[in-house]
């Protein structure tokens, strides 16, 4: 069996929940994506074009500084990668973890927490703008997400 590790980032605490599940069903290893810099809810308004997520997301070459690194990536083989849909994409933050870190000749999931958005436009320009990995699959999972949806899609 593979060795997994779910790498998330979570901006309100739902993401992480379905990371930890996933961690439960599958004995994978978590890691948090977190920001030097932690969000506020001021800097998650989404209504405010002035808010720091807004700012972040309209530009693509946003790389928010990440907290911590893997520091043990070589003992993986399947890298889930989780995040909130923001403006139809993956928080720029998501970038900066796929750039700081050798993902090649893994196995990548991406999944995504939204209220109504789906993961397909996220997925479609991860794999665009790192055509070089190996990115599977990805799924949309709500907080009550079954074990079986999940093993399912991982196992």
């Amino acid at each position: 069996m593979s060795k997994i590790l779910i790498s998330f980032f979570s901006a309100s605490g739902v993401t992480k929940g379905v990371a930890s599940k996933i961690a439960d069903i599958t004995g994978g290893d978590l890691f948090e994506i977190e920001p030097v810099n932690k969000y506020t809810s001021e800097d998650l308004d989404w209504t405010n074009k002035q808010s720091r997520s807004s700012i972040e997301m309209s530009n693509p070459s946003s790389r928010p500084e990440v907290k911590n690194k893997v520091s043990n990536l070589n003992d993986y083989d399947t890298i889930l990668i989780g995040f909130p849909v923001w403006w139809d994409l993956a928080p720029t933050i998501i970038n900066t973890f796929i750039e700081e870190n050798n993902l090649e000749n893994k196995k990548i999931y991406v999944f995504a927490t939204s209220g109504g958005s789906s993961v397909n436009n996220s997925f479609d320009n991860l794999k665009s703008t790192y055509s070089n990995l190996n990115f599977i699959s990805a799924k949309r999972l709500s907080s009550n997400v079954s074990d079986k949806d999940i093993t399912d899609w991982i196992i």
